[in-house]
Parts: structure tokens; sequence; C-alpha cells
């Protein structure tokens, strides 16, 4: 049976990190977590419960995993996130590809996943199946693009798809949601600055159309608060990064004050507060002087 090596991208994840290691650490022939120089506890907890921890400086995520994946040792590869969880019935069906290790079978396969949000599991608004990139991999067959952000890949063979879900659990509450919107209209709006231009027009339609799309054509309105937070999201996301293009297009800069033309704006003289009070100390003095 061919072994496999299964990796965790994570920055700052103590909450969920513990989880998603507990997912694999049992059967995987290797964990490694690929972290970003985290500030909290991640890389304790992660030593501790027997992953191997990888520093890798944050460059955009097809570089973080293009490294990961450099630092996997066994033929197969599972790529899982921080907030990802396998479930047994995902296991056993990666298992038994491993053991079969057909060489004339898909060389990677994309694995469906279910999303729990706001006290449900999301059953339509583009979120189930939700398949990303492919997750089960032969070793040196998968690559990632440079982009910050949703890398793409290059795959050197067929591709296959799981029958068996994962699970995720994409935010904690709604300030993650607005965090991650903030931060993914950011990496954005740096993938677009060469390729479209910005606008808040612009970014106003686009957002449009990406609620209307998740909340009716992806039936986003049948998962109820969750669904109508995830087209919220989407649309705060579109709109920002679209807004933030036009911002980095335009270098927008704040109007300098040039000190020596103050007296052409109609500023005679600038006094320092004391030196105002003192004037009027003096001339209070003087007056009295004469009054004497």
């Amino acid at each position: 049976m061919a072994k496999i090596s299964v990796y965790i991208i994570a920055y700052n994840e103590a909450n969920k990190i513990k989880p998603a290691i507990a997912s694999v650490i049992n059967w995987a022939d290797e964990v490694i977590v690929a972290d970003s120089f985290s500030t909290d506890d991640t890389v304790n907890i992660a030593t501790n419960m027997g992953a191997k921890v990888i520093q890798i400086p944050f460059k955009g995520f097809g570089d973080l995993r293009n490294h990961a994946i450099a630092a996997c040792q066994h033929e197969w590869i599972f790529s899982l996130d921080s907030d990802e969880r396998c479930t047994p019935e995902a296991r056993d069906e990666m298992l038994a590809i491993c053991k079969a290790n057909d060489l004339n079978g898909p060389i990677a396969y994309f694995v469906p996943r279910r999303n729990y949000f706001l006290g449900r599991w999301v059953k339509h608004s583009g979120w189930y199946p939700d398949y990303r990139q492919p997750q089960l991999f032969r070793n040196g067959k998968m690559r990632y693009d440079l982009q910050p952000v949703h890398e793409s890949f290059v795959a050197d063979g067929p591709l296959g798809y799981l029958s068996n879900a994962i699970w995720q659990f994409p935010f904690e509450n709604l300030a993650q949601l607005l965090h991650k919107a903030n931060r993914y209209s950011s990496l954005g709006a740096e993938k677009l600055k060469d390729k479209k231009r910005g606008g808040i027009f612009k970014a106003l339609w686009h957002a449009k159309g990406i609620f209307l799309r998740n909340y009716f054509f992806r039936l986003g309105f049948l998962d109820g608060r969750a669904g109508f937070m995830i087209a919220l999201g989407n649309f705060i996301g579109t709109f920002f990064k679209y807004a933030k293009l036009a911002e980095l297009q335009n270098d927008w800069q704040e109007p300098v004050v040039h000190f020596d033309r103050l007296s052409e704006m109609g500023v005679a003289n600038i006094r320092n507060p004391e030196e105002k009070c003192m004037d009027s100390r003096l001339s209070g003095n003087d007056e009295e002087g004469r009054r004497e």
C-alpha cells in the first residue's frame, strides 16, 4: 500500500488546528503543518499532537502550497485546511485509493466539502459539493501557480472525484467573515492590478451580480440566514476588491501643504500658542504701567 502525507496550511489557527490534526494524525503516514510564523499557540498545539511544523513566509497561497508539497515525503498527498475535518468515510475512500495505487487511474481527486455555518449545514449557495482544487493527488503530479489568492493548479494527468465529503467550518462568527472579506479583497485587488480597471460603480456592478448569483441563482435563499450572509459576504468582498483596485491604480495621495506659501494663502504668521499668551501678558503689563 502506498503511503500518504497530509499537509495543513495555518496562520494563527490555535482555535481550529487541533481538530483538523486529530482527524488525520492516527491514519496518515505523515502530517505536516505549513505555518507562516503564527503568533498564537498554533505551533505548540501542532507539535504536541505529533505533527511536523515547517515555517513558510507568506507570499501568496500558490507559493505556500508549493512549498508545503515540497516538504511531503510520500507518494500520495492529502491537502487539508485548518478549518476542515477529514471524515471517516472520506478517510476510508482515500486509503482504498492508496491501497489500489492504480498507475492508470486519476493522478488527482477533487474532494466534496460540507460546510457548517451559522448553526446549520449549507446545502445550496454554491457551497455544496464545494470542490476547490484537487485535495488528494500523487506527489510530483500537481503544482500551483503563484497567484496571491484563488490560485490555480496544473495536473499532469487525469482527474477524479471522491464520493464522500469532508467537513468545513469556515467561520466561527460573522467577524471572521468580514475579516476574510477584507483580506481576500486586498489580495484580489493585487491580483487584478495589471489586468482590469477598478472603480466604485464597477465595484457596485460586480458586487450586485455576485449577490444575485449566490442568493437567487444558486438558491441561497433556501439556506436561510446562512444563505443570506454568504451572499452578503460575497457582495462585500467583491465590492471592496474593485474599490481597492481603483485605489491601487490611482495612487491617491493627500495634498501637501507648502509652508513657504502660507502667506499667499492669507496666513501672515504661524505662532506658538505659548508665545501668544506671553504677548497678551506683556501688553497687559504695559497697560497697567500707563495707568500708574
